[in-house]
């Protein structure tokens, strides 16, 4: 029993087959491709190395050497109290996008420059296209409506070569706009990603930012810090948090429908699915498809529509060769 338990803790088998942070994190090989993190690493209750996770000096440095030793980005930074990114869990959102793809051309799973991925609400980190764009090869546009965010992100691209004019960053002006504004008339993209505003408000998000520090924990002194994260709030919160933002990204979705062959979002409260459901009957989606993922003892999903039947699907996909 405590060899099965000790092969547990040494395989995620609950994340994509694909997925390249399945085993337990390697800090020998990740300290030998970034030595900043030696200085974070310690021994855990379990005799393994691990991190404070509760210590965003800590994720960030272990986020470099993960970006670095698997997706080769040798400079990866965001601006100080941003949140950093479970990478594993990001990473595992794109493979199931790819294989959502690979369903629109008879399985497979389609990789190259081809295929053209907007993320919605890119963030200071710019993880999906990178994760999307060093796995599978397609080309990326994130959008993204605040300042700060964008900088970043484009400094990302700028320090790396292999990012170069293949991940285009557009600020986002309209608080109302998902689409508008960001995808032009004649644009086509074979896929939308988003990870959208989880809270309703930001009271609501400055709660749920110190529940999770302290679960971490974290001491007060740090959770008051955390909260002053700048430009972050506006990836945390919109007016009506997760589900209305998600159904104003459908009712727009219904505008450029013959422009995106799939779009997807994050659905993180499972109570939202009834009323997105309804929201995708409305802007009669010709299919809809959610899909289940996890990390740990955490549960999450997307939402996948598409407004194209099946005959359309597989000519759209006859572009991808």
């Amino acid at each position: 029993m405590a060899q099965e338990e000790q092969n547990n803790r040494k395989e995620k088998s609950e994340l994509h087959p694909r997925n390249k942070h399945r085993s337990r994190y390697n800090f020998k090989q990740l300290i030998a491709a970034s030595k900043e993190l030696k200085r974070f690493v310690f021994k855990n209750e379990h005799n393994d190395d691990s991190i404070d996770f509760a210590d965003q000096n800590a994720v960030k440095a272990l986020n470099r050497a993960l970006l670095k030793y698997f997706y080769n980005i040798s400079q990866w930074d965001i601006p100080q109290d941003f949140l950093c990114p479970p990478i594993p869990g990001r990473a595992d959102y794109i493979h199931y996008v790819a294989d959502l793809l690979g369903s629109s051309a008879k399985g497979k799973v389609p990789k190259g420059n081809k295929l053209n991925v907007l993320d919605i609400g890119v963030g200071a980190n710019c993880i999906y296209p990178i994760v999307g764009h060093q796995e599978y090869g397609w080309n990326f546009v994130g959008s993204e409506i605040d300042p700060l965010s964008v900088d970043s992100a484009k400094r990302i691209i700028e320090a790396n070569k292999e990012l170069q004019g293949k991940i285009e960053i557009r600020q986002q002006s309209s608080k109302m706009g998902i689409f508008r504004g960001i995808v032009g008339a004649k644009e086509r993209f074979d896929a939308v990603v988003c990870n959208p505003p989880f809270h309703a408000s930001l009271k609501e998000a400055e709660q749920g930012t110190r529940q999770k520090w302290r679960n971490l924990g974290g001491t007060e002194k740090e959770v008051k810090h955390v909260l002053n994260f700048g430009g972050n709030k506006a990836e945390l919160w919109c007016p009506g948090g997760e589900r209305a933002f998600v159904e104003q990204m459908i009712v727009q979705s219904a505008q450029i429908k013959n422009q995106v062959l799939w779009f997807t979002s994050l659905v993180s409260k499972s109570a939202n699915l009834k009323s997105i459901y309804s929201a995708l009957v409305k802007a009669d989606a010709f299919e809809v498809r959610t899909v289940q993922m996890s990390q740990g003892q955490k549960i999450s999903r997307f939402v996948a529509w598409t407004f194209q039947d099946d005959e359309a699907q597989a000519e759209w996909s006859k572009g991808w060769k």
